[in-house]
């Protein structure tokens, strides 16, 4: 689960991580307000979207207008937010269709001395945290993996007892810092590792991590997010979901039980098991096709489970065939066609549906769907079946 960036700075300062003095702003007087609240004579307003590149991204509206932008009054800070507020960003992330900015946040200048890259993530070679810096700030931490690898740092973070001083120390001398910022990191980087393990993060990014002329670490800019399977350990955390900033259709499966991903192909997929569907896209593009989505039922779905997951591959208009591709383990293979052919009466089909059944009483399930009478193209192994859901769609 990702959240804003507003929302992150919230958390962190919570956890006694340093963030800049900001406030949030949904108008653009409410912008200008909060210019004149912060008191200083330079400010940033930053458009709230979950993806990164906000400042070198650009409206589609206005062109030349950023996602990130510096202000020195408080008339610049309603302009701005002007331009800003209920227009579409589109940033390397967002792709071309963009994202609607709803919010702002107004932060206060900073006397900037050094911008350095700093972030939490799990390593699974590892098998646990890492904390990844780099004196590169700023920059996007896969172009300095390409361009100057040696400028990353890492170490793992131990979930029991977080991140040492020594560590630390380790990690300060090989970012060259001075006397100064090296007591802040001592303070900053610790805290911002246990705020990682307290919450169940999947990633924690703080690009740029600044260092003032004071030596002070201050994240001035922050990107969390959380590992949903873990979020019944945190209830609270739940709150902060903007479902406005999520795929509608990722929505509508996570709230069925199903596992699901929109992609840009034309051929939908409806599999059981994560790895078979991974198997099943590369197939489908190996025989010629794009695949529409990742979807996984899982391994006890029931006719509602299969119907919703119908609904949501068919309200993509991109799609143009159908692929169910099952192996029956705990699910019989009988059990998913009873209730493949009930959904199959609900929701109506308008494109080729291929069905490929392997596993517990797979022919007894092949039995029914040959005497359904309804127009199911059956392919008797994963092979013949991306053939021939590629093959239907040029038919």
């Amino acid at each position: 689960m990702k959240i804003h960036e507003y929302q992150a700075k919230e958390l962190l300062k919570a956890a006694g991580v340093t963030v800049p003095d900001g406030i949030i702003a949904k108008s653009a007087d409410e912008a200008a307000a909060a210019f004149d609240k912060l008191g200083g004579d330079l400010a940033v307003v930053k458009a709230q979207i979950h993806a990164g590149g906000r400042g070198k991204g650009r409206f589609k509206e206005q062109p030349e207008q950023p996602g990130v932008v510096l202000v020195r009054s408080a008339d610049e800070a309603r302009k701005n937010a002007e331009l800003m507020l209920g227009n579409t960003l589109v940033t390397i992330q967002t792709g071309e269709e963009g994202k609607q900015v709803n919010t702002l946040l107004v932060e206060a200048g900073l006397d900037i001395a050094q911008e350095l890259y700093a972030g939490v993530v799990v390593d699974r070679a590892a098998g646990g945290p890492v904390l990844i810096m780099s004196s590169e700030g700023g920059t996007e931490i896969e172009e300095v993996a390409h361009n100057s690898p040696e400028k990353i740092l890492n170490c793992n973070v131990d979930a029991g007892h977080g991140l040492q001083a020594g560590q630390v120390r380790k990690v300060s001398h090989g970012l060259g810092l001075d006397a100064a910022a090296m007591g802040s990191a001592q303070k900053f980087l610790p805290k911002l590792a246990k705020f990682f393990n307290d919450n169940d993060c999947t990633q924690v990014e703080i690009n740029p991590l600044v260092v003032t002329g004071s030596g002070e670490f201050v994240a001035l800019d922050a990107k969390v997010a959380f590992d949903d399977n873990a979020m019944f350990r945190h209830k609270e955390l739940l709150e902060l979901r903007d479902l406005n900033e999520e795929d509608e259709s990722e929505v509508k499966a996570g709230d069925a039980g199903l596992s699901y991903v929109k992609l840009e192909g034309t051929i939908g997929c409806l599999v059981n098991g994560a790895g078979l569907a991974m198997s099943t896209m590369d197939l489908i593009k190996h025989h010629g096709g794009e695949p529409a989505n990742f979807l996984d039922v899982g391994g006890g779905a029931n006719v509602e489970q299969v119907t919703e997951a119908f609904r949501i591959i068919l309200a993509d208009d991109n799609v143009k065939a159908v692929l169910v591709n099952i192996f029956g383990g705990i699910m019989k293979c009988d059990v998913i066609v009873e209730a493949l052919l009930l959904a199959y009466d609900q929701v109506g089909f308008t494109v080729p549906l291929v069905v490929r059944l392997e596993g517990t009483n797979v022919e007894k399930a092949r039995t029914m769907l040959a005497e359904s009478g309804k127009d199911i193209i059956a392919a008797t192994d994963l092979t013949d079946a991306a053939q021939k859901v590629v093959s239907s769609i040029s038919a």
